[in-house]
Order: structure tokens, then sequence, then C-alpha cells
């Protein structure tokens, strides 16, 4: 019940963007960008993540950040995250400048919802070369969520970071942070995982994703978000329930793209060809599969098919 109320103030709360055949996007989520130290696990994939932002910058799309791009709670002093990755901020101005980034926070980077703490550390910045304060993202407005909606069809698509109505991570997230900043961090790093993490906790995230799941079959609205660290595209007759995955996985990055009216999942791998040489490569995971056939029109058959291809869950 407490997940379908967070969402639904997610919807009536979010701002719309209007999309149709020629939109282009791409969803990324946590990133969790550190300072680079041995607990930044965004480090290994920076390079990687770079390079496809060059790529969706140059073929046009609008970069969606949907939660928990930054790591702060492991690290309160935005600086030396904007420091250890100063270029990807560099790539994310240029999209900001153009009028395509729209970043949503999730619960590591909860702080995003507060106006003076974006105004304090995302709006400028002091530049010790040039020993002048120069613009960073100025004006940006962290969102909690987003309300796709198709030009000609009004067809919704609701994108939020995934941790609401997870309690430990929504209404008791400062105590996650703490454990997390003094305890956990220090735990990763000789092998052990934090409990509360829905990356980590199996059970946990499949609790998360039978929620959200209810509140797309009441709601007959598709779904976008991150959180879990785990991609999801729907199999047919599966209810449209979205995961973008992360940037931090050892293998890639993963993220949902929405092209020419299709949505798909995509991964981004360093590969070696035949020469051995190691090259970016941009792969389609899932899809891609038109919007329309998930619009709320088309429910009737998306939930028969959900409930006679559902595995019982186990009553012991």
């Amino acid at each position: 019940m407490f997940t379908d109320k967070r969402l639904t103030q997610a919807y009536k709360s979010a701002k719309v963007l209007f999309f149709d055949e020629n939109s282009k996007y791409i969803f990324f989520s946590d990133c969790h960008r550190g300072d680079d130290s041995a607990s930044d696990e965004f480090a290994r994939n920076q390079q990687l993540f770079l390079h496809a932002l060059d790529w969706y910058y140059n073929n046009g799309y609008t970069y969606v950040e949907a939660g928990d791009g930054d790591e702060l709670w492991e690290h309160p002093k935005f600086k030396h995250i904007r420091i250890a990755h100063s270029d990807v901020f560099t790539n994310l101005k240029k999209f900001h400048k153009d009028k395509r980034l729209f970043i949503l926070y999730g619960n590591h980077n909860i702080y995003l919802k507060r106006k003076q703490y974006v105004c304090k550390n995302y709006y400028h910045f002091y530049d010790e070369y040039k020993q002048e304060v120069v613009d960073l993202l100025a004006r940006l407005i962290p969102r909690e969520s987003l309300v796709l909606k198709h030009r000609k069809t009004g067809q919704e698509i609701l994108v939020v970071h995934g941790h609401q109505g997870d309690a430990i991570n929504d209404q008791f997230w400062f105590v996650s942070q703490i454990l997390l900043r003094y305890f956990w961090r220090y735990m990763h790093l000789v092998g052990f995982h934090n409990p509360s993490s829905p990356a980590r906790n199996l059970y946990k995230r499949h609790r998360i994703e039978r929620n959200y799941n209810k509140w797309i079959k009441k709601h007959k609205m598709m779904l976008i978000c991150g959180h879990t660290h785990r991609p999801k595209f729907p199999k047919p007759g599966e209810l449209p329930y979205f995961n973008s995955g992360c940037c931090i996985n050892t293998r890639g990055i993963t993220g949902i793209e929405i092209l020419k009216d299709e949505i798909m999942l995509v991964d981004w791998r360093i590969r070696a060809d035949k020469n051995g040489m190691l090259r970016v490569e941009r792969n389609i995971m899932r899809g891609p599969d038109p919007i329309a056939k998930f619009h709320k029109k088309n429910f009737s058959y998306v939930e028969s098919e959900y409930v006679r291809n559902r595995v019982p869950e186990d009553n012991c």
C-alpha cells in the first residue's frame, strides 16, 4: 500500500515531458560516482561511460539520469566527486547547456531535493587554474520523477529512481546512510555486502519489483526506474516494468533507450576484436518494442497474459 501511495505521489508531482516519433532519450541510473578511491565502483567504468555520453550527445539524445548518479551517502562533500570525475561533469554540462539533461534524485543522492544544496554545489565551482568561479550546472532543478507523455496518443511513462516505498531506503534513508558511510563502505572492501541494498539482496529486490508490478497493473502505465541494479525488459505477456540497471557492473553499463517510438534495453561494453584490439561496443540486449504496445488500451491483453504466464509464488 505504501509503495502505491509513494509512486502515485511521484506521478502527481512529476514534470511532464512531451515526446513523439522524433524524440530520443537515454536513461542511465545508479552511477554512484565516488571520489576515485578504492570504494569508488564507478571509476572502473568512467571511460566507458564518457564514450557513451559522447555518442548520445552527438546523436541528439536527451540524457535522463534516473537517480543515484553521485554517491553522496559515502561522500558528503560533492567537490571530491566533481574533482574525481571532472570529465563526466564537463559532458553533462554540454547536455545541460542544450536543455537535454534531466537529473532525478534517488536515495543515495537525496540531498538533491534541497535547493540550497544544489545551488551551493552544482551551480558553480571555483576553478583553481583560472582562479575564478565558473558555471557547472547552473539553474539545474533535480526532480523526484518525470512523466513522458506522447504528443499524439497521450500515452504516459512514469520515470522514478525506484526507492519509493522501499522503507529502509525511503523513510529511513538517514539510518542506511550512516551505516553505509561509517561501516558497510569499509566492509565492502574486504568482501562483505550491505544486506539492506536491493542490489545485493535477492529477496528484497524481487519484493520491490512485485510491488511495482502491482502499481503498473492498477494504474495501467509504463514504468522506468533503477535502484535494484538489475536491468529489466518485459518478456512477452509481462507488465511494462523497465529497469535501466546500473553503471557499476564489472561487465559494463546498461540503460534504456527510447528511439522512433520504440523502447529498448542496451549495454555498453569493452570487447576485444579478432586482432586483440579493445573496442567500445553498444549492444541492444532486448527490444526494440513499440511503445504503443504498452498503451493502457492494450492492458486487457497484457494483464491476461501476465496472469497466465505468472510463476506461482512459494507459500512455504
